[in-house]
């Protein structure tokens, strides 16, 4: 919730921020704003991945939600486009150290055929934090002011983070966790031979291809929606709420998708490459939307798009336990989610260029990159050593 509290408040910030008297460099200030966070979110990957291998899932999460709380209140204290700048690479930081850790969370707790839909689940908790979202943080910036929505959304990650404490992790975990299985090194390797396996750099290019688009669903789909279908701040929430409906559906369905295709006999890869190519399919929606003049038609399209994307990660994210030992999960995801990143900075500075004018690239490149990402991921499927009997068995 605290990420997607500037798009909402956006319609606010663009006139504090002089988007009245010249729109298009208000679009490239207001892209270089969204930039600081996914650039700060990549770097913190680079890092987060790390520490939270070496100092466990529990802590590492904990260090993360007090850094992104107190980050996402300092937004309520910026006043120009470089002090909204910092705030956000603030919260970048702080936020690079939730999926790392909630991945190593899975990989410690379920087996393969489980793993992805529990991928699915708290995935989904993304997409449920943003139905709440639309109909929380614009009443609060009306009745209080567009401040008390930052005060608001750090306010709830402290609270997160008082529950996340109180939960006995270790303890439970003795008990109900998961070996580690018998074909992966259980030692942590270093950072340098992850980055020689041809499976860390194929997850890493998916993550470049297809992080950019969430991104962009985020951040400019509320502008969307306020410029192309005239719907203003107060009326933003049922369009955004649907949207994301979708989002969380397609995360549990995305990783209950591949668990069936297991259960019916695939191997973990052939599993995850069909659940990976059906969303890539789904995805491809998000295409027509510039092509629909009706905004229903335009949320039953994005509605599709967004539960692709989020099947597609549900699937993505799981990747790397499959292919190493948990000991080494969030140091992968970690180097992948910085690889995105720096996708994700690109693609939105390019959306800051071509928003006003050339919008139809954007929709296109959204949909279609999936499809690439799915050449990407088939040619890295096999890595000497890795899970080899598991991947090599068919359907």
């Amino acid at each position: 919730m605290d990420r997607s509290a500037l798009g909402l408040v956006e319609p606010i910030l663009r006139h504090l921020l002089g988007g009245d008297t010249n729109p298009a460099l208000y679009n490239r200030h207001y892209s270089e704003i969204v930039n600081c966070f996914i650039l700060a979110y990549g770097i913190g990957f680079l890092f987060s991945g790390r520490i939270i291998d070496r100092i466990g899932a529990r802590r590492g999460l904990a260090l993360a939600i007090a850094v992104w709380a107190v980050a996402s209140m300092s937004h309520a204290f910026a006043r120009t486009v470089l002090g909204f700048g910092i705030a956000r690479f603030a919260l970048g930081l702080g936020e690079s150290g939730n999926i790392p850790a909630a991945l190593k969370v899975t990989a410690d707790w379920f087996p393969p055929e489980q793993r992805t839909l529990a991928n699915g689940i708290f995935n989904a908790g993304t997409s449920a934090a943003f139905l709440l979202a639309p109909l929380l943080i614009p009443f609060v910036a009306f009745r209080f002011g567009w401040q008390a929505a930052f005060f608001t959304t750090g306010g709830l990650s402290l609270i997160w983070l008082v529950c996340w404490l109180l939960f006995p992790y270790n303890r439970l975990r003795q008990r109900y966790g998961v070996a580690p299985a018998s074909g992966l090194v259980a030692t942590r390797p270093s950072f340098i031979s992850l980055l020689r396996h041809r499976s860390t750099w194929g997850f890493a290019l998916s993550k470049f291809c297809t992080d950019p688009v969430w991104w962009f669903y985020l951040f400019w789909l509320p502008k969307y929606f306020n410029e192309r279908y005239h719907v203003d701040m107060s009326h933003l929430g049922p369009p955004l709420i649907l949207v994301y409906i979708g989002a969380t559906f397609g995360s549990v369905a995305g990783g209950w998708l591949a668990g069936h295709f297991m259960r019916r006999g695939c191997s973990v890869y052939v599993a995850r490459r069909r659940a990976l190519l059906a969303s890539a399919l789904c995805a491809l929606a998000v295409v027509f939307v510039p092509f629909v003049h009706h905004i229903g038609m335009a949320v039953g399209l994005l509605c599709l798009s967004t539960a692709a994307h989020q099947g597609w990660s549900s699937n993505l994210f799981s990747t790397p336990a499959d292919h190493f030992s948990s000991a080494s999960v969030a140091s992968v995801v970690g180097i992948g989610g910085a690889v995105g990143s720096f996708g994700s900075t690109v693609f939105t500075a390019l959306v800051g260029i071509l928003w006003t004018h050339h919008a139809l690239f954007i929709f296109f490149a959204s949909g279609f990159t999936y499809l690439f990402s799915v050449l990407v991921f088939q040619s890295s499927r096999f890595t000497p050593g890795l899970h080899a009997k598991a991947l090599n068995n068919g359907c």
